[in-house]
């Protein structure tokens, strides 16, 4: 063993020790889910697919993969100090377990810095790698390329629960084509139409927003291995001056992680301007779909169209004649079969 791999070693040895020591004094009681705040936006509105990859071991595992690409590119352009060892330990350590949650919270009270916490951790169970792990990176290099996994694999699951829903509405528009229903202007009764051309109406909405999420996705790039202030000053220096070798880099990282390039200019952080479109093209969303509840909602009160009403149900807790019409009012004829 190298007297650097010792030395690791022996830091790795220290600090398991310390965390022993942090965790006898911090035995926290056990909290039951109850106990803490809790959103009805995740618990009622949102999909498992969705709650999971926004989670915390989500994310923090994602960390450990770009941690694992960037030291398998950089091994790949000529640096020796990343062996196989350590690229063997930190594949086999990419999920972080409670353990390692728990190793990083104590980490964290200890370094005032939650990715160095999370460094810290993942050393821990990968000690070959603890020397090389973030090698010439800034916190935004797995923070923001996260943001970045995160928010393409979001949208590729809103696109295709999106696309479902376009489909069932186009069947039930098709099934009611000919079910004659009466118009309004400005509130008031105007001329006939029928059920299905008014579902073809949100149809189309829906379709205006496919294609602008679709664009957005389509659009998307990665962040990759920038450095501080995105003059990559740091990876120059651990390629000794080779800035070919700094290009290849992010066209590696780019390959690992699914994205066509990098931008073509970062600070320390991706341009926040790409949350901004993101977050309009999901608006627009929204406000397609908040319009045809509302349109719901307007024709439920004239009896037209309404949500199921089940044998058991309460519409209201001082008025059990009531249906209650909710903005999930045409989950059944619309969204159901999602999944």
């Amino acid at each position: 063993m190298t007297d650097q791999a010792q030395d690791a070693q022996t830091q790795i040895q220290e600090l398991q020790k310390k965390i022993m020591q942090l965790q006898a004094q911090v035995e926290e009681p056990q909290k039951s889910p109850y106990d803490t705040y809790q959103t009805s936006l995740t618990s009622r509105y949102c999909s498992n697919e969705m709650t999971s990859l926004f989670s915390q071991r989500s994310r923090h595992s994602t960390w450990r993969k770009l941690w694992l690409g960037l030291a398998e590119a950089e091994a790949s352009l000529g640096i020796d100090v990343v062996t196989a060892e350590a690229l063997d330990q930190m594949r086999a350590h990419l999920t972080v377990s409670d353990e390692d949650f728990a190793t990083a919270s104590i980490e964290e009270k200890i370094r005032r810095h939650d990715v160095m916490a999370h460094v810290h951790a993942f050393g821990v169970v990968a000690p070959a790698a603890a020397g090389i792990i973030h090698l010439g990176s800034t916190s935004c290099f797995v923070t923001d390329n996260t943001e970045l996994i995160l928010m393409r694999d979001a949208l590729d699951i809103l696109l295709n629960k999106l696309a479902k829903v376009i489909s069932n509405l186009a069947a039930f528009a098709n099934q009611w084509k000919s079910e004659p229903a009466l118009a309004k202007t400005h509130g008031q009764r105007a001329q006939p139409i029928t059920v299905g051309r008014r579902a073809a109406q949100w149809a189309q909405d829906l379709m205006m927003d496919l294609e602008a999420i679709e664009a957005v996705r389509s659009g998307l790039k990665f962040r990759g291995a920038q450095g501080t202030t995105g003059t990559q000053a740091s990876f120059l220096e651990i390629f000794q001056g080779d800035h070919t070798k700094c290009d290849r880099l992010n066209e590696l990282l780019c390959e690992k992680f699914g994205f066509r390039a990098c931008y073509d200019i970062s600070t320390q952080t991706y341009t926040r301007k790409v949350d901004l479109i993101v977050a309009n093209a999901v608006a627009g969303l929204a406000a397609s779909a908040h319009k045809m509840c509302s349109d719901i909602r307007l024709l439920a009160s004239d009896k037209e169209i309404e949500e199921p009403k089940e044998a058991s149900q309460i519409g209201s807790s001082g008025k059990s004649h009531r249906t209650l019409i909710i903005f999930r009012a045409p989950s059944v004829m619309i969204y159901e079969d999602m999944q």
